[in-house]
């Protein structure tokens, strides 16, 4: 659940807005009025009648979509062609299946627009972020096309001329859990070299069964991608399925913990991207410009809905009334309305309870002695459309503690919580100072400070001088509880594959017996 913003921004000029079409359920060749469960390459009604659970558009709060949860029957017709689609894709070369990637990222880049705004209407995110995400799922897929034909084991001579290889061997069906705060960009990141169950978070459904269908469009075998809807019993269901060789997951802790648990009674690798409670380190020597900047980008994304995001952030003391002043004032400055307005920076959170539980958040803090330098309300947007949507003003909390609540659990919301430091040993030690381990930040000029600090920081993702940037190329993931193995970068073909050894004897057996 982190920001993959890609290194350039790449904006075009935009088609009609859906709130241009009056936000209807039809939106171009996006049909979410028909089934969202898709296999056997085509959009699948379950099998038996199950009540339907309600979809929301979070900018406006209307119901969007009704979704069809899947049983034990539908998740088993996945799976098993999920299964006969690996026996194709297993024996394709790697440049074969590059070009179906390739040619599945020039559909997702001709749809950009279709796919964004779909995006923004199932999650509230800002179109302008949308867009980056969709060329970040894009690039994703052009990176491990030009990796497929690269995976190679190796050779190891042995005396007498006998020798040894390794061969790199995909695991077979493997299940994708998606989150609700990336859910097309986080379909694409699942789908590494085998095939793939994927389930949406049920609050977003929508985008992964577009994803389903463009894999299936640039001519992937049927069956490569599937797609179930469900909450946590189809996941269940998922998980101890028998052909399943490994899940994926992204999401918080305690699911997390489950999932592991699930996965464990099959002996089943898993791949696990938990939440964080990130610690930002901005020392009194940093650009302060700079440093604002990384707070804001480490705290607003996607309505602070990232896992990643640097909540608790530490400010030496020195230039702690400069700092907060500014980040106050651009805090107050961000746009907040219409998420496919082109000027809209903060869009709506994903859900009314959602919403809820973060301005609990913020009422907690005030009433353990922080101080609100603004925002933490709810916010009605002047269009009436938007009146029943799930807006907050972004908030900056002053005067925190390493105790608070605050301080300490994972929020999820647009909440920057300030807190002062004086030395470097000290802000290590308390920056350290969590059960998680996602990602950490520091802004500096000291070269040596900057590498020694981030040597010191117990997080899978660390920055020097920025913050949530990460591009495909490079891999990320978490310490301690927030997961195991890695996403994006060369290391995770490891995390979706298994090493076989081959010893081949070239004289005769020396036997003992």
């Amino acid at each position: 659940m982190l920001p993959r913003l890609v290194s350039s921004l790449r904006l075009r000029p935009s088609a009609a807005p859906l709130a241009a079409a009056t936000r209807c359920a039809s939106s171009g060749n996006v049909d979410i009025r028909v089934p969202l469960n898709f296999w056997a390459g085509k959009r699948m009604r379950s099998q038996e009648k199950r009540n339907k659970e309600p979809v929301y558009e979070p900018a406006t709060g209307r119901v969007l979509c009704h979704l069809e949860p899947c049983g034990a029957s539908e998740v088993d017709q996945a799976v098993k062609d999920a299964k006969s689609a690996f026996g194709h894709w297993s024996k394709m070369s790697g440049m074969e299946r590059a070009r179906i990637m390739i040619e599945a990222a020039l559909i997702i880049e001709s749809r950009r627009e279709e796919i964004a705004e779909m995006e923004v209407v199932n999650n509230g995110k800002s179109i302008t972020e949308a867009r980056l995400d969709v060329d970040s799922a894009r690039l994703c897929i052009e990176y491990y096309a030009g990796l497929a034909s690269t995976l190679a084991g190796q050779h190891v001579q042995l005396p007498g001329g006998s020798f040894a290889y390794t061969r790199r061997e995909p695991l077979g069906v493997c299940v994708g859990i998606g989150a609700w705060n990336y859910p097309f960009q986080i379909a694409t990141f699942k789908a590494i070299s085998n095939s793939m169950v994927f389930k949406p978070s049920p609050v977003t459904p929508v985008t992964a069964v577009m994803l389903a269908e463009i894999y299936a469009k640039a001519g992937a075998p049927e069956g490569l991608f599937n797609v179930v809807q469900g909450g946590q019993e189809t996941g269940s269901l998922l998980c101890h399925h028998p052909d399943v060789a490994k899940v994926s997951f992204t999401g918080s802790v305690p699911t997390g913990k489950k999932i592991m648990e699930m996965a464990s009674k099959g002996v089943k690798p898993v791949t696990l991207e938990l939440g964080g409670k990130s610690p930002l380190l901005i020392f009194e020597d940093s650009d302060l410009e700079n440093a604002v900047k990384g707070a804001l980008m480490a705290n607003f994304l996607s309505q602070g809905q990232v896992c990643s995001n640097g909540t608790r952030v530490f400010v030496q003391k020195h230039i702690l009334p400069e700092f907060v002043e500014e980040v106050v004032k651009r805090t107050q400055a961000i746009e907040i309305g219409d998420p496919l307005a082109e000027s809209t920076r903060m869009g709506a959170l994903v859900s009314q309870p959602h919403l809820h539980r973060v301005l609990e958040f913020v009422e907690q803090a005030k009433k353990e002695g922080a101080t609100v330098l603004c925002g933490g309300e709810p916010f009605v947007p002047s269009d009436p459309k938007l009146k029943g949507g799930y807006y907050m003003m972004p908030c900056v909390l002053g005067d925190c503690t390493d105790k608070m609540t605050c301080v300490k659990e994972e929020i999820f919301g647009p909440v920057m919580s300030v807190l002062s430091f004086d030395t470097e040993e000290e802000v290590l030690r308390r920056a350290n100072d969590t059960t998680m381990g996602l990602a950490a930040g520091v802004f500096t000029r000291d070269v040596r400070r900057a590498h020694r600090v981030v040597e010191h920081l117990k997080a899978g993702s660390c920055f020097i001088n920025n913050y949530n940037i990460t591009p495909v190329e490079v891999p990320f993931g978490g310490f301690k509880m927030s997961g195991i193995g890695r996403e994006n970068g060369q290391v995770t073909i490891e995390y979706y594959s298994q090493l076989k050894t081959v010893f081949v004897e070239m004289g005769d057996v020396d036997s003992l017996f």
